[in-house]
């Protein structure tokens, strides 16, 4: 498995994509070895995940440089050694040390993961030198409107992206929507895509319950846990729309919490909310350890998810903690995208345009009603059923059929 994303790396959900395929595979009869970068390229790390690595799971770390760090002058580096990423360094000592462990292992096939291009470059190669099967693992689109930025990279991403379609034996996606845009792009290749969703974690969550602690402060917490990208998940709406109900007496800014966990864009979801005048409401939070934020979803009063139209073929990974958290939820999304669609199934959340305030302000109001009753009057128990499918066992229980068919 070549994975950029592995413990001790941090900030992506993708670390929890990876880490959980190689727990949960050995149930599927598959056993794994872990080829990744070493950890001199994460931008951070966090240790609290490498226990959760199996005992007897092989991790090879190669060498590896980050073009904006290591290789800049004067915070300046040149554009093609950040082709097709940053990381690109990786591949040809990830394609060395891959050789090295396909000798001593003899593997039945090869996965590469996302969103790391040079990852599958390191898979690709692989299996090319190797002949063996190779699933390259997408999660999400490659490419979107405003991602990658750069021409050139563009131009580069595409290609690789043509090149991954016709030789990968399987391309895996998270989400219909971006499986059926692959399809219609990609018609020759269409047979190959397939989706296997994200999700969460049993043995977090039953962790969690053990140690759930109620919250001191008594004071409502609204809770974004994860990354915020300005542009693409911008709460602008969402602080208007809070702001018009502090205005109007339906929120107590003396008694409400915003909180944005690990948001990365720290600085601008701050500068953000002063323009809105709620600058002593939000706060900006540091990273915690994995445990400790599916605990903190736990006992949020209101947890909130912010997509906007550039990601209608994405869900981001965090909704289906979201919903296993059994706590209500305010999704805030382009209303004909993929989160939008997969969140409408569950009870308990509210739904609200990202383009619009008043959306958002009337979706707050209809919550704020609810939130009088008690959790089993919303019916919240109701969504442990239909949330099981998105377990991590599920998922690599149909990682685990994928790989039997094509190693046959």
């Amino acid at each position: 498995m070549v994975a950029f994303h592995f413990p001790p790396q941090a900030g992506s959900s993708g670390v929890l994509r990876s880490l959980n395929f190689v727990k949960y595979l050995p149930l599927q009869g598959w056993q794994t070895s872990v080829l990744t970068a070493s950890p001199k390229a994460y931008v951070q790390q966090r240790n609290d995940l490498v226990p959760s690595i199996p005992s007897d799971t092989v991790v090879i770390r190669a060498g590896a440089l980050d073009a904006a760090r290591h290789l800049a002058i004067r915070g300046k580096y040149l554009r093609l050694s950040a082709l097709p990423d940053r990381w690109s360094t990786w591949w040809l000592p990830g394609v060395w040390a891959g050789l090295s462990e396909v000798r001593r292992s003899r593997p039945h096939l090869i996965w590469s993961t996302y969103p790391i291009a040079t990852a599958h470059m390191i898979g690709g190669t692989l299996a090319m030198l190797t002949g063996l099967p190779w699933v390259a693992d997408f999660r999400d689109p490659m490419l979107n409107s405003s991602n990658p930025a750069g021409a050139l990279q563009r131009r580069v991403v595409r290609w690789l992206e043509l090149l991954i379609l016709r030789n990968a034996s399987a391309c895996v996606f998270t989400t219909t929507s971006s499986a059926q845009n692959y399809r219609k792009e990609y018609l020759d290749f269409a047979f190959k895509c397939h989706v296997i969703e994200n999700g969460y974690d049993d043995d977090a969550f039953e962790q969690a319950e053990r140690d759930k602690k109620p919250r001191e402060d008594g004071r409502m917490l609204m809770l974004h846990s994860g990354l915020i990208y300005p542009a693409d998940r911008d709460p602008s709406t969402f602080f208007s729309a809070v702001r018009q109900l502090i205005d109007h007496g339906d929120l107590n800014a003396e008694s409400l919490c915003i909180r944005f966990r690990a948001p990365g864009h720290g600085s601008e979801v701050y500068e953000c909310a002063q323009r809105h005048g709620l600058e002593k409401v939000v706060e900006i939070a540091p990273p915690v350890p994995y445990q400790d934020a599916i605990a903190e979803m736990m006992t949020a009063n209101l947890l909130l998810v912010f997509q906007g139209s550039n990601f209608n073929a994405q869900v981001p990974a965090k909704i289906y903690e979201y919903v296993r958290s059994l706590r209500p939820i305010l999704a805030v999304t382009d209303p004909a995208g993929e989160t939008n669609r997969q969140l409408g199934q569950f009870v308990g959340v509210w739904t609200a345009n990202i383009a619009s305030d008043n959306s958002v302000a009337a979706a707050l109001v209809n919550w704020l009603a609810s939130d009088r009753l008690t959790p089993e009057e919303i019916s919240l128990q109701q969504n442990l059923e239909l949330v099981k499918r998105y377990s991590r066992r599920a998922a690599t229980a149909q990682l685990g059929e994928l790989f039997e068919r094509l190693s046959r």
